[in-house]
């Protein structure tokens, strides 16, 4: 019975969230405290609660003061070597535009952080999107896609998840996965490419000059960061400025044509108040000892970004009003965010208190025939898409990956190769409603959470298909 409340339960979410009935928040609340009744455990939902914000406070936390330290630090101007160099390569072309947002997402996916990274890939791309009439879904989708991908680091999550669980070396897992997931990689580009050719044919190739004369509406240059509170500089006003600036241009020549382009289609605002570039090194520094921090293990994750949050702001703006701006530019953001993971907090408390994650995990396990115990691998990495999806890293990989494991060693199968099948399905996963760095995506590009994943979930669940298979054609899985 507590089977199929469970899957009930998810389906009922999902669905109200996907037709628009209930906002994410809403029902992350009310649709698990109503089945919690049902579960005839309403009396126990405030203990099932405390439990789940207490499990989710240190994440809550983290993606707090990590949303202010990165947010910072697009303020003054980090990023925008790389952000500038994805933005050369785009131009206007609508395919180019979505293969660097792919090509963005992973290179800054290398900090092993979801939140960090579609934070900067937003706050880049989200202009030219706008500004060409582009679907924001294919910026969100194929974000995510990339990042799930690159989430299977060893310091990214569910690497290291999958070595504690079944005590083994990540380093023995990812290694041997690099080909697979390179190959993942490599389907998530050329899914970029056909997605921006679909939008390149919908919407023609624009030069930048045409671009900006289209515009017909102001746009904010950086969505929640990076515009200083109470200037212009954080704005780009399509009806003024953009169609002013390309006939200026056109009279300067082909020259001038070209410069006046390139300084108005910016994804980050050249010339905002709040670049420090004298401390550009000291804040590459800053990041660079930050990130290692974090892989070594020197502190909770948490405390590190508290840490390089308040050193951020008190290095660049030691002026109290100036912290105060760059706070309140990144509160939307800090706020959205932090609710949710609050909110999701109650899903996964009611989930597991009620012992719904168990049974839902034995139910899935007991149903594999034994005809398949030799291809273990194989049953792993297809189950960890719906399993990742409909559950959090950790109930997946120390709650049902031991379980497979088990089955898998009564079998022959090494438990190195169920640890690798395991991060498959990290594509799908990071689309997840149980994931919080999803919303920190959809809440800066302002796109409906179902609309991006109704667009999302079949090219993510292809994406895990093509590492799944990758890793059996290698005889890695």
């Amino acid at each position: 019975m507590l089977t199929i409340l469970g899957f009930a339960m998810i389906a009922t979410f999902l669905v109200l969230i996907m037709m628009k009935k209930m906002s994410p928040i809403a029902a992350l609340v009310l649709i698990p405290a109503l089945f919690c009744v049902f579960v005839g455990k309403g009396a126990q939902l405030g203990d099932y609660v405390i439990d789940g914000v207490s499990s989710l406070a240190p994440t809550a936390a983290m993606l707090m003061f990590a949303i202010v330290y990165f947010g910072v630090m697009i303020d003054v101007g980090l990023f925008d070597p790389i952000v500038r160099a994805i933005l050369k390569f785009c131009k206007a072309d609508p395919m180019r535009i979505v293969v660097g947002t792919a090509l963005l997402a992973a290179i800054v996916s290398l900090d092993g952080d979801g939140s960090t990274t579609f934070m900067i890939t937003v706050s880049a791309m989200y202009p030219l999107y706008k500004r060409l009439k582009m679907s924001l879904v294919v910026m969100t989708g194929v974000a995510a896609m990339a990042n799930g991908v690159m989430n299977t680091l060893p310091w990214g999550g569910p690497t290291a998840r999958a070595a504690t669980a079944l005590k083994v070396d990540a380093t023995d897992i990812f290694v041997p996965m690099i080909p697979a997931l390179a190959v993942g990689l490599v389907a998530v580009v050329v899914l970029a490419y056909v997605l921006g050719l679909r939008e390149r044919r919908r919407l023609g190739t624009l030069t930048l000059d045409e671009a900006l004369v289209r515009q017909d509406e102001t746009e904010t240059v950086l969505v929640g960061a990076g515009a200083a509170a109470g200037t212009g500089t954080g704005t780009a006003s399509g009806t003024g400025t953009g169609k002013a600036s390309a006939p200026a241009a056109g009279s300067g020549g082909p020259a001038g044509q070209d410069g006046a382009a390139d300084d108005e289609f910016q994804g980050l605002d050249p010339h905002r108040a709040t670049l420090r570039p004298k401390l550009y090194w000291f804040n590459a520094l800053l990041t660079v000892v930050l990130l290692t921090a974090m892989i070594m293990e020197l502190l909770p994750i948490p405390v590190l970004f508290l840490i390089g949050a308040a050193l951020a702001l008190t290095v660049n703006f030691p002026h109290i009003p100036d912290q105060k701006a760059r706070i309140a530019a990144h509160a939307d953001n800090v706020l959205n965010v932090s609710g949710m993971v609050f909110a999701a907090a109650v899903f996964t408390g009611v989930l597991t208190g009620t012992g719904m994650v168990d049974h839902m995990a034995n139910w899935l396990v007991d149903t594999i025939p034994d005809g398949m115990g030799p291809h273990m691998g194989l049953v792993t990495g297809l189950l960890s898409l719906p399993l990742t999806y409909f559950m959090s890293n950790d109930g997946f990989y120390f709650g049902v990956l031991p379980v497979l494991a088990e089955a898998g060693h009564a079998h022959g199968v090494s438990t190195l190769e169920i640890a690798r099948a395991s991060i498959v399905g990290q594509p799908l996963h990071m689309s997840s409603p149980l994931v919080p760095a999803v919303y920190v995506l959809v809440g800066m590009a302002k796109v409906e959470f179902g609309d991006h994943t109704r667009f999302v979930v079949k090219w993510a669940v292809l994406t895990s298909l093509v590492i799944l298979a990758a890793g059996i054609l290698f005889g890695i899985i």
